[in-house]
């Protein structure tokens, strides 16, 4: 997404890298100002709600301004990064280095709306419209803002003093976040720049009592004042606080929305899988399966997709505005994977077709590219049921949470020697505990026990992969 400020500067915006995301945290630079850049080069890596994804930039050129510093999330389409291309590319890189030391440190960003980008015109940021500046040359943040105080467009807007018109300056998503937590904002107190609430400013408003709130007068400036979201008993010396952003909000935000959507059942099944587990030596010795991810976590997965195949009706989805179930002919399987930035579920895509050589491939592609931070905000969409295997961490069970929109999810505990009943004989044997967590407006306890059952039956007698295929 681009955009020209004049005949020889493009302003790069920030895209929607997902599907209807609403901004993304910029990472890391890997450009400064200064530096040449080609079409299709990545200048940059920013983390969305779903992902880490980096950024090609669509022209050639010579970086004229970052707008923004690294660890600055940023709304989707606001302008990120200035280049000087076509004639005005090559004298581009020395002008750029004496206006970033000449910029005043005291001039603010002016608020970006969704909808309006920060333009420049030059290689320094434009200064704000002062008293002398007409209606029609106004920013339209500029115009918005007067309008709010009730002067009209004739104006001049204010730099720093915050808003006190009746309606107070937040963007649309600040906006929807207030009223979901059913906070009023002209009660909020403002921390932004030119009086402009943020989200640290509605949830300061949900965990501050009502008497404080009360007293902040919205007149006065915030920044004398502490931080509303920094609580005054905060001991440095022995707690830390981490930012829940990105990744990590949204897989909270999501768990507690299907926490408290879907009605959750979970049923559990101990079973023996020594033949199981003798199989996967066997495959990791047969020279179709070289240079592939054998384990155990394959098979399971295979005994999944059969369970499914012979119980359709699992594989489904609850459409809450037609009131419909919507059973799904094929099988995106999500496989939780933790990684640096939280827990992610990307998803083998018709998992169902593959063979069990295919499945190992896509498996350990899966894996890799998480482990790497790789994986595309594309590959966790779209799944239809999740393994998350809890025993890589020792853990024998658990009640898992459905992945959103998913019909049910299978937790794979430690696989340990224990002492198991084999042909009337107490012997030591390869055992692990299963539990399927599953969407009870989907499916019925009928339903989801065959399902499990299977799986269990399938990891006891490998060879019902061939018999029940």
């Amino acid at each position: 997404m681009t955009t020209m400020t004049d005949s020889s500067v493009s302003e790069f915006k920030m895209p929607d890298v997902g599907e209807g995301l609403t901004e993304a945290e910029i990472l890391k630079w890997y450009v400064q100002p200064g530096d040449t850049v080609t079409d299709g080069q990545v200048v940059c890596e920013v983390e969305t709600a779903k992902a880490a994804v980096e950024l090609p930039i669509p022209y050639d050129g010579v970086v004229r301004e970052l707008h923004f510093p690294e660890g600055t999330t940023v709304d989707v389409g606001t302008s990120i990064i200035a280049v000087a291309v076509g004639d005005g590319a090559a004298a581009a890189a020395e002008p750029v280095q004496e206006a970033v030391a000449e910029e005043p440190k005291p001039e603010g960003r002016q608020p970006v709306l969704v909808g309006y980008g920060v333009s420049t015109s030059s290689t320094k940021r434009r200064p704000r419209k002062g008293a002398e500046a007409p209606a029609a040359a106004q920013t339209p943040a500029a115009a918005i803002q007067a309008e709010l105080n009730g002067h009209g467009q004739a104006a001049p807007a204010a730099p720093a003093a915050p808003v006190t018109g009746d309606r107070p300056l937040a963007k649309p998503p600040v906006r929807k976040l207030a009223k979901d937590l059913g906070v009023d904002l002209a009660t909020v107190v403002p921390s932004g720049p030119d009086g402009i609430i943020t989200r640290e400013d509605v949830h300061a408003a949900v965990s501050a009592p009502e008497p404080a709130q009360a007293a902040a007068p919205r007149s006065e400036p915030a920044a004398p004042a502490p931080s509303p979201s920094a609580p005054s008993s905060y001991d440095t010396t022995r707690e830390t606080r981490v930012p829940v952003k990105g990744v990590r909000k949204a897989t909270a935000a999501a768990m507690v929305g299907s926490a408290f959507t879907a009605p959750h059942v979970t049923e559990f099944v101990t079973v023996d899988v020594t033949r199981t587990m003798k199989l996967v030596e066997e495959l990791k010795q047969d020279k179709e399966y070289t240079g592939l991810r054998v384990n155990p976590l394959l098979l399971i997965a295979k005994a999944l997709l059969v369970a499914i195949r012979r119980n359709p009706d699992v594989n489904a989805s609850w459409d809450e505005a037609a009131q419909e179930i919507v059973v799904k002919h094929y099988v995106n399987l999500g496989i939780a994977a933790a990684t640096p930035r939280g827990l992610i579920v990307p998803n083998i895509k018709d998992a169902h077709a593959q063979t069990l050589p295919q499945l190992a491939g896509s498996l350990g592609e899966l894996v890799s590219t998480a482990r790497e931070g790789k994986t595309s905000p594309a590959a966790m969409q779209g799944g239809t049921v999740t393994i998350t295997n809890v025993g890589v961490f020792g853990v024998d069970t658990g009640t898992p949470i459905l992945n959103p929109g998913e019909s049910a999810i299978l937790a794979v505990g430690a696989i340990k020697l224990q002492p198991w009943v084999h042909k009337g004989k107490v012997k030591p044997r390869q055992v692990t505990t299963l539990a399927l967590s599953f969407d009870h407006r989907l499916v019925d306890g009928e339903l989801g026990s065959k399902v499990l059952a299977d799986v269990a039956a399938v990891l006891e007698q490998p060879k019902r992969l061939i018999s029940w295929a």
